[in-house]
């Protein structure tokens, strides 16, 4: 399915719609609800456009100096004393 939704929907679907709602919400709340959506789509799109803006600041900034990365710590080494060979 590769079309797209909104190319599916004509005039004539979107004139349904639009009755659909008058009648489910009522002529005084669709302006409310109208107003509601308008703020959500522009709160998403200053999102998004905080979060791009973002990227592209982390792709075009250059590091302060190299990381180098530390050694491990290393193993203590057992001693083995030298007694000489073992008489038995």
């Amino acid at each position: 399915m590769n079309t797209p939704l909104l190319a599916l929907i004509g005039g004539s679907e979107i004139m349904w719609i639009a009755i659909v709602v008058l009648v489910l919400f009522g002529a005084k709340k669709v302006p409310e609800l109208m107003k509601g959506v308008g703020t959500g789509i522009k709160e998403f799109k200053k999102a998004s456009r905080d979060v791009q803006d973002e990227l592209e600041r982390a792709t075009y900034e250059t590091p302060a100096a190299p990381v180098t990365p530390t050694p491990a710590p290393k193993k203590p080494t057992e001693t083995v004393s030298q007694s000489g060979p073992s008489q038995s």
